[in-house]
């Protein structure tokens, strides 16, 4: 099973969305830039869990959701 970065780049895009955050806003909540918030959204770049539990606290989402679907 491979991993879809990309999938779990727009899922949380569309969570911080859902929240009326910018990336901008995120980024300084998990002390990282602009561009890297960017780049996990666009799936370019893998993201680690550490960084993806500091996303969902910051932003109140479901990791499950994010890394699944479900």
């Amino acid at each position: 099973m491979s991993v879809d970065f990309k999938l779990i780049g727009s899922r949380i895009k569309e969570t911080r969305k859902q929240s009326g955050k910018t990336q901008e806003w995120l980024a300084e909540q998990i002390d990282v830039s602009v561009g890297y918030i960017s780049q996990i959204e666009r799936g370019i770049t893998k993201i680690s869990l550490e960084t993806l539990g500091k996303i969902c606290s910051v932003l109140g989402g479901d990791m499950a959701y994010i890394v699944s679907g479900s």
